[in-house]
């Protein structure tokens, strides 16, 4: 009886870390969201490695980060330290 438990509840500790994991992507992003990431990762990945380091980062424009986060239903502002 406690290994059947046991397994139980190992397998649904396993369904929730592969759920969360799986949230943390771009699953579930809608199209206009995955358009949007890969707008922007064309036109500011210098490097063509596939994913946008600090210094690229940096050179994001106001207007795109507002882009992004309106996309991506974050505000696209980030909240300064007081």
């Amino acid at each position: 009886m406690k290994k059947l438990l046991t397994v139980i509840c190992l397998t649904a500790a396993l369904a929730l870390v592969a759920q969360t994991a799986e949230a943390k992507g771009d699953k579930g992003k809608s199209g206009e969201a995955k358009g949007v990431k890969k707008e922007l990762l064309e036109k500011y990945d210098t490097n063509k490695d596939g994913k946008l380091d600090k210094e690229e980062k940096a050179k994001i424009s106001e207007e795109d980060k507002a882009k992004f986060g309106k996309s991506h239903g974050k505000g696209g502002e980030k909240k300064k330290a007081e």
